[in-house]
């Protein structure tokens, strides 16, 4: 009975990153030399045991076979003769199909020394296109590991997948599940890119996938391609550290321009109000949690408004505030203020101007929205308790005139 550190653990200590859990896997054992040991039985589909100490997860070693399609259709057998090398070679990359023995030796049969040095994500064997989330998980790392390529055996063998039909088995839980946490990882816009190439994004998020080769006007996005202008802005939004919702508020606020007709182009006039009702269909179909969905629904609808803020007039501001439901929620109002500014960085290139230039929209709105917040509606209801109809429009005009104050405007 042997017990080895594999995958993830592996390779981050090798990259020289922080590892958080340790997965093990157990040679020689069965289940009963588990429970014997302690090891409190977890696994569902296959033997998987807590340490009676460390609570680590420890699986014994297991082969597995493709019975039907998509990622659940898979036959596990374990058993004390399965080897290490057995259960490596059903693994996804070469660089997660290392282990380490205890005393500190690595095993690397299938060259994932040689591909975490020279930066590549490459299959394990053809197995890899047994499970369509594998396509997924690699994008997923591309983003983690932006300096990784993905080998061309690798991509052609994704491509094929996807020809297969491997990627529409995809559950919706499970594809936000990847989505969401790539979204969360360094450089989200190389998850997009490897989706792309492979085919992926076209089955998965459509919607997205038709943002790439559509113009917008040089002036305001030197980038031009709204797919290239999309993939800066979510970048942007990770390099600041926001959490999921802004990351895919900003990931969704040009949706719209999808939907733009050519002959329109580069323009994209009314594109505010496709994006919603394209976001909330996504969303329905990927079971995107409604926090996520909701901010990104307002920020597709108001961004353009919040880009003009300066030139808003103080009654237009208070409707901003009123559709946007901000005066209940102030905390997600703020939240598309930076989604909207990162819509503001993420043009030209990494090196534009734009990512540095002032964005006084953001202190402006929200000095607005604390002077409105701070008008009394309770006060203003009892001056008009006789005629009551008229106390929506009179707490409207009280927050009115306190932005006019706060702002410093003499406009009616």
């Amino acid at each position: 009975m042997q017990a080895y550190v594999v995958g993830g653990a592996v390779r981050d200590e090798l990259l020289g990153l922080p590892v958080q859990d340790h997965d093990w896997v157990v040679v020689g054992a069965t289940p009963e030399d588990m429970i014997a040991k302690g090891f409190r039985p977890v696994g569902k589909d296959f033997p998987v045991f807590l340490h009676p100490e460390t609570h680590e997860e420890y699986a014994l070693a297991r082969t597995e076979r493709k019975t039907a399609p998509g990622y659940h259709g898979f036959v596990f057998h374990t058993a004390p003769d399965v080897k290490l090398e057995d259960d490596l070679i059903r693994r996804d990359l070469t660089i997660n199909a290392m282990a380490r023995a205890e005393d500190g030796t690595i095993v690397d049969p299938y060259g994932g020394l040689q591909d975490l040095q020279d930066r590549v994500f490459r299959h394990v064997s053809p197995a890899f296109a047994e499970d369509p989330v594998r396509i997924l998980r690699l994008a997923r790392f591309a983003a983690r590991f932006p300096e990784f390529t993905v080998a061309g055996t690798t991509l052609a063998l994704m491509r094929q997948m996807v020809e297969a039909g491997e990627v529409d088995a995809l559950v919706p839980e499970r594809v936000w599940q990847e989505l969401s946490r790539g979204l969360m990882e360094q450089k989200p816009s190389r998850m997009l890119a490897v989706l792309r190439d492979c085919g992926a994004l076209a089955r998965i998020l459509p919607e997205l996938d038709a943002l790439w080769g559509v113009p917008q006007p040089p002036l305001h996005h030197p980038e031009v391609d709204t797919g290239v202008h999309m993939m800066l802005v979510i970048d942007y939004a990770a390099e600041q550290g926001y959490d999921l919702p802004v990351r895919f508020a900003a990931l969704m606020h040009d949706l719209g321009k999808g939907s733009t007709p050519p002959e329109h182009w580069p323009k994209h006039h009314g594109h505010e109000g496709m994006g919603p009702r394209l976001i909330t269909e996504l969303s329905k179909r990927l079971r995107v949690p409604t926090g996520c969905r909701d901010l990104a629904v307002m920020t597709a609808r108001e961004h353009g408004n919040v880009s003009r803020a300066l030139d808003l007039r103080p009654n237009t501001i208070v409707t901003l505030f009123e559709r946007c439901d901000a005066f209940r929620k102030p905390d997600r109002f703020a939240q598309m203020l930076l989604a909207s500014e990162c819509d503001a960085r993420g043009r030209g290139d990494e090196r534009h101007e734009m990512r540095s230039r002032a964005y006084p929209q953001a202190p402006y709105l929200l000095r607005a929205l604390d002077a409105a917040r701070g008008v009394n509606a309770g006060e203003v209801a009892a001056r008009h308790a006789e005629n009551r109809e008229r106390i929506p429009e009179a707490v409207h005009a009280a927050r009115v005139s306190a932005v006019k104050a706060a702002l410093g405007d003499v406009r009616d």
